[in-house]
């Protein structure tokens, strides 16, 4: 039977998981159990962070960015000593179950840690670039997008003052879905990801139409991990071929993992929150709470780190027509 839970952040931080530390907390005090939060994530597992918390620790804190309960990645838990000190200050602090609001290697971890002790948890995905498997969105994809999108209207703004071509490189090593979103809702001329294999040729040929066209302004969107390589060589190697326009590179950084979460991030972190707290109370483990088509789904740790999520390539097609 479960008395006490623990919920904690791990990995890179995002908007919106205070949303989620609040949702768990207060749905943990509303089916009395007794809460506690980790500090520093798998850190404060291994070293015994754990602090008390009631309905009033997470007053205010919906709309703040980053965690009360800080984070961080932990080496120390990819060993086995490491993992048998967490178990051992779970057990030491009478904790039933875990809530991990984490991503990817979060949950790799996890997956591991469970297999070796008899601990319960669940998941509740958190990370900007959207690639979990299990759910259609993660908390703090979508304020990242905006965060973008209103970087770019600025950036748009003295483009078009002084007729200048923009690459702007935001996050996004393995996967292109923040580019993507915030492209096509920029009105980026041309968007450039990991998962489509950049040709120059076809850039040049965007960026000369739109000259031909007379653009007073040119945005052109830059996954990190886009295969050409970042913002500032693919600006350089165009800049060769394509003069007519005054170029400027703007690296947007980890500005897209801050700020107050968008409503959708605040919904979405509350309702994976709650439900998470009912999952183990519901006899759930070892498994990620998650949103596909607006309902919710349970998705194995084992799947999640195993299998890869859908990428929508549709878009992209609809960006090139929209990019005219």
């Amino acid at each position: 039977m479960i008395k006490k839970i623990a919920v904690l952040t791990t990995g890179g931080d995002c908007p919106g998981l205070n949303s989620a530390i609040r949702a768990v907390v207060r749905s943990g005090i509303y089916y009395n159990l007794q809460v506690c939060g980790v500090l520093r994530g798998f850190e404060g597992l291994i070293d015994d962070q754990f602090i008390e918390m009631d309905s009033h620790s997470v007053s205010n804190i919906l709309q703040r960015g980053g965690t009360i309960l800080k984070t961080a990645r932990s080496d120390r838990f990819m060993e086995k000593e490491g993992r048998q000190k967490a178990y051992d200050n779970i057990v030491k602090n009478g904790v039933d179950a875990v809530i991990v609001i984490g991503g990817d290697g979060s949950f790799r971890g996890i997956e591991t840690f469970t297999s070796e002790h008899p601990v319960n948890v669940i998941g509740i995905p958190k990370t900007i670039d959207n690639d979990i498997y299990g759910t259609d969105f993660a908390i703090g994809y979508d304020t990242a997008v905006n965060t973008v999108i209103q970087a770019v209207d600025k950036i748009r703004d003295t483009a078009a003052s002084h007729d200048r071509l923009f690459f702007v490189e935001v996050m996004g090593r393995d996967t292109g879905m923040i580019a993507l979103f915030a492209g096509i809702g920029s009105g980026a001329e041309a968007i450039l990801i990991p998962e489509t294999k950049t040709k120059m040729d076809r850039i040049i040929e965007i960026l000369e139409r739109g000259w031909t066209r007379k653009k007073t302004s040119m945005i052109v969107m830059v996954a990190e991990g886009d295969d050409a390589g970042g913002a500032y060589k693919i600006a350089k190697e165009v800049k060769k071929r394509f003069s007519q326009f005054d170029t400027r590179v703007s690296v947007l950084g980890h500005m897209q993992r801050g700020g107050s979460p968008t409503s959708a991030d605040r919904v979405l972190a509350s309702r994976l929150g709650v439900s998470s707290v009912e999952a183990l109370l519901q006899g759930r483990t070892n498994e990620m709470a998650g949103i596909v088509d607006n309902k919710l789904v349970f998705t194995s740790f084992k799947d999640v780190v195993n299998k890869q999520k859908d990428f929508p390539y549709e878009l992209m097609r609809i960006a090139e027509i929209l990019s005219l």
